[in-house]
């Protein structure tokens, strides 16, 4: 099964866009961080048509529209009817979304205008009329048979206000990883709470403050303003103003407030921590924010997690903050003793304003090197065979599907640049320029509208709720940033702002913008979590998930090269932090490496999905056990790297695949042979040639990508950590002892990369240089474009030899291929072709040869299959040009071989001889030598079977 994303919601129909009689469009581009801004009106009168009303807003050689397609619709609650941000008079900024909390501003229910859990951890937290439940589940609970582990929300308490009952729950102010919820109704309450945060700190308009407990609290401290209590087994902290004492009447605590009221209950580890707690009581939380420094010399990531404070009373700054394994694991700055459990496993606290991780970064690589033990012929055959499909992208098409073609296209750019195929090259890049520019383009089938009321662009025609529920935007948008990445590898001027780079870093910037401006900061990150959430709304009791990490790395490996590749450094930076941070999450969090983030109790070696409240085996669709382990893995690129960074751990889990099966993989395995080739390259192989003839490539895959990525990982073994470099795009790996190196220039000058080692590694400007094999150039930033490499010579030349010529996807030769393929003869397409090659038959040939006529005939073998199929034939004509003038001297036609219904190869020789032959023999002298093969009858596809030991040959009457 291909569709591997949420299926689309089949309570949502699509609604038309309401009529509009002035629109105001703001066509703004952040760049920079700043953000310039142009303000078009256009008058539209209360019958103008959909297209006559909008505006298509250019931005360099793109455009987006300003309103919904005709028939389309944007974010929208179940019931389909449209849906704004649900935020307070005075927010200001872009709505967020994707976020632990989003359903507080994206009303996914109509019957529900508060919110659903939050899962902020350690502490739970849910929104109701009266205000604030939270809570602290502090052990697992096994569900779906055991499938999924969750630490559901149970309420302990509620923070409140006197007297309140609001009708809706609003978002007032948002941070990184906070945010401040409003209740209105009679008295008003602002609770700002976050990832991490143990506080829930309350405002309200002078309302006395209000604790309600679920059940009779066990009260430990009682000092006036300080109450100490726990129920169920969790700790709490009450703290009101000086001098507002709180007053126990059964489960409800109240303190009476000023103007200006403020109060805070903190979720306490321990008894004894309340006194470390009490300090940050009235340091009340009122921002986040995520400060990110890339040391390229020094391949190291530092990111600082500061919260914003206000001391209400006193002057005591910060907080605490209780720090996920991945924040801890690289961090100095956690406090003994203060530990509480949670989903992701233990969370310890750090007190202050901030926080601080650094991590190692491993290099983004834009492509793996082709190694010279790879088939480059057969390399050469199934890259044309991608190029000569019918159909290379779906139709219509939508942002996933399309996105998915264009990534499988534009990974094999840098293959067939690397081995000399030039005509490919530049025929996929045309390809790929023209899908990505009619996606930048508004106007036409498919293009991008910003949607100002959500600060989003939303790309039509769209799937998986990308569009009305806002979801997976970095999973569609990766595959298109990373085709117009690759493009301009190729091409500079193509991705220059005035170009179309402009409207490549509006998608960036949709994703995860740096800055408020059009878009919101971040969006489909959530830097205290490390990782994406997908769900636009969050609008699920479990909380927030994310299915795909794979997907969102992608995403930020392609931001680190089309931003490299285009001199923003910050657009670079921002690609690695993206990067560097969720490689530090993904196996860890969805793998349990490291063995501590799953509950002991729960029988599985991964989850398909990370929920707010847990994990879950279980994915989208039923899904088969390779695509519940490989919906982690895909897309493979060389940014994939980072699921080998840790050798024994890819190689455990290739292994729990396996055992689970009961056998190998049947399903994505291409996916899986990729994966096994981070542990295990020379098994990868292995498998990729035992079976690359029969299997189907997963709907981003293709077979030369796929054995490309083995062959060298065969080759040049496992990544190797602990070698880092001067650069953001280098790799280095390591086989019995031996390392390679590889590095990518993105500049536009030479340079020199230094390994940690001492190795140092010469990089001309625009290409991937490695100590194995080739990984082609790109545009070192000159007009023009790249110059193109040479093709290799189509044949051999010199001598004949014994005459026996081998055949392959390249033309025949008298020396033997190195490894088995396959030729693909087109179908005849139902028509009787007898005797006539058509425009489509393979033409094999050899030119330069000399030798002596010996007096024989012509012969051939050639193992040919039809699979299945009835009714096929094919055929073979033979020419020789004997003394290279182009002119051809002897023509020999041979009868069709009619092909059986059953799978397997037959033998198809030159029998008898000729069924026509026209010219005489003569000696070679510099001459060419022609094979062509084609389907006289029937309509499906034939195979012809090349390699070493019986693949195809053709035998010629001359001596050498």
């Amino acid at each position: 099964m291909d569709d591997h994303r949420r299926p689309p919601s089949p309570e949502s129909p699509r609604r038309r866009s309401p009529g509009r009689g002035t629109v105001a469009v703001l066509a703004a581009l952040a760049i920079g961080g700043a953000t310039a801004l142009t303000v078009t009106t256009i008058v539209a009168g209360p019958n103008a048509s959909p297209a006559s009303a909008a505006a298509l807003v250019p931005v360099g050689s793109g455009s987006y529209d300003d309103q919904l397609p005709p028939g389309a619709s944007g974010p929208s609650d179940l019931n389909g009817a449209p849906v704004d941000p649900k935020v307070t008079d005075d927010y200001t900024g872009p709505a967020p979304t994707n976020e632990w909390w989003s359903s507080l501003i994206f009303q996914r229910y109509p019957d529900n205008p508060y919110g659903e859990n939050l899962y902020a951890h350690p502490a739970t937290y849910k929104p109701h009329s009266g205000g604030l439940e939270m809570g602290h589940p502090a052990e697992p609970v096994l569900v779906a048979d055991g499938l999924k582990y969750e630490f559901p929300h149970t309420a302990d308490l509620s923070l409140g206000a006197v007297g309140l009952d609001s009708p809706d729950t609003r978002v007032a102010d948002s941070g990184d990883w906070t945010v401040t919820a409003r209740w209105t109704g009679g008295p008003t309450l602002d609770v700002t709470i976050g990832q991490g945060l143990p506080f829930a700190h309350a405002r309200t308009d002078g309302a006395d403050a209000e604790v309600s407990f679920t059940g009779s609290p066990d009260v430990w401290h009682e000092d006036g303003s300080t109450v100490g209590a726990t129920l169920n087994g969790n700790h709490y902290a009450l703290f009101s103003p000086t001098g507002s004492p709180w007053v126990r009447s059964g489960n409800t605590f109240t303190a009476p407030t000023s103007d200006d009221g403020h109060y805070s209950v903190a979720l306490l580890p321990s008894t004894d921590a309340l006194e470390d707690f009490a300090p940050y009581a009235h340091s009340a939380v009122t921002g986040s924010v995520v400060e990110y420094d890339y040391d390229e010399a020094g391949s190291t990531l530092t990111s600082t997690y500061r919260v914003q404070t206000e001391a209400l009373e006193g002057d005591t700054e910060g907080t605490v903050q209780a720090m996920y394994p991945h924040h801890w694991d690289n961090s100095d700055d956690e406090v003994a003793g203060l530990t509480y459990a949670s989903p992701r496993g233990e969370m310890r606290a750090a007190l202050g304003t901030s926080f601080t991780t650094e991590l190692t970064t491993n290099g983004i690589l834009p492509s793996l090197p082709t190694v010279d033990s790879a088939d480059h012929d057969r390399l050469r055959l199934l890259i044309d065979e991608v190029l000569a499909e019918d159909e290379h992208f779906p139709s219509p098409g939508d942002t996933y599907w399309d996105g998915k073609a264009m990534g499988r296209l534009a990974q094999l750019v840098p293959i067939a640049d690397s081995i000399g195929h030039t005509e490919a090259r530049d025929e996929l890049l045309g390809l790929l320029k023209g899908r990505v520019e009619d996606w930048l383009t508004a106007g036409g089938s498919r293009g991008l509208h910003y949607e100002a009321d959500w600060g989003t662009l939303l790309g039509y025609p769209d799937s998986f709720g990308a569009t009305t529920e806002l979801n997976d935007h970095d999973f569609h948008y990766g595959y298109l940033v990373s085709a117009a990445a690759t493009i301009a590898r190729y091409d500079r001027d193509w991705a220059d702002e005035d170009a179309w780079g402009g409207m490549v870093r509006m998608v960036i910037d949709d994703v995860a913008a740096t800055e408020d401006g059009l878009f919101p900061r971040l969006r489909s990150f959530s830097p205290y979590a490390g990782h994406g959430w997908a769900s636009g709304h969050a609008g699920f009791a479990a909380g927030n998930n994310q299915e795909s990490s794979s997907e969102g790395m992608h995403f930020a490996s392609a931001t680190a090269l089309f931003g490299a590749l285009t001199g923003n450094d910050e657009v670079r930076d921002l690609g690695v932090f993206l990067h560097t941070t969720q490689a530090s999450t993904v196996t860890r969090y969805w793998q349990n490496a490291g063995g501590e983030s799953f509950p002991d109790s729960y029988q599985h070696d991964v989850v398909g999905m990370v929920w707010g409240d847990g994990g879950d085996y279980r994915i989208w669709w039923d899904g088969g056990d390779e695509e519940h382990y490989g919906i982690n893995y895909l897309p493979i690129t060389a940014g994939s790297l980072y699921l080998g960074h840790d050798t024994a751990h890819a190689g455990a889990m290739y292994e729990s695949l396996v055992d689970r099966l009961g056998g190998e993989p049947a399903i994505w395995r291409d996916i899986h042979w990729a994966h096994r080739a981070l542990s295990d390259g020379d098994d990868a192989l292995a498998m990729f040639e035992s079976q690359w003839q029969t299997y189907e490539p997963e709907a981003g895959g293709s077979k030369p990508h796929t054995y490309q990525w083995v062959s060298t990982l065969a080759e040049v073994g496992t990544v190797d950590t602990s070698v880092t470099a001067d650069t953001a795009h280098y790799a280095v790996f390591s086989s019995g002892g031996d390392r390679a190196y590889t590095a990518f220039n993105p500049g536009t000058s030479p340079i020199t990369v230094t390994f940690s080692d001492g190795t140092e590694l010469e990089v001309a400007a625009g290409t991937l240089a490695s100590t194995v094999g080739e990984g082609g150039g790109g545009d070192p930033g000159e007009p023009g474009g790249p110059d193109p490499t040479p093709s290799p010579d189509p044949g051999g030349g010199g001598e004949l030899g014994d005459g026996v010529l081998y055949a392959s996807g390249s033309g025949l030769s008298a020396d033997p291929p190195g490894t088995e393929g396959l030729i693909t003869v087109p179908g005849a397409g139902g028509a009787n072709r007898d005797g006539d090659p058509p425009a489509d038959a393979v033409v094999l040939e050899l030119e330069g040869v000399s030798g002596s006529f010996d007096g024989g005939e012509t012969a051939f073998s050639l193992p040919a299959d039809s699979g299945g199929s009835v009714g096929n034939a094919v055929q073979v004509r033979v020419e020789y040009d004997f003394d290279g003038d182009g002119t051809v001297d002897r023509t020999e036609n041979y009868p069709y071989f009619a092909t059986n219904d059953v799978n397997g190869w037959e033998a198809y020789t030159q029998g008898s001889g000729p069924s026509s032959a026209s010219g005489s023999f003569a000696d070679l002298d510099d001459g060419t030598v022609r094979l062509r093969i084609w389907s006289a009858l029937g309509s499906a596809d034939s195979r012809v079977r090349t390699g070493p030991d019986g693949g195809a040959t053709l035998t010629v009457p001359f001596g050498g």
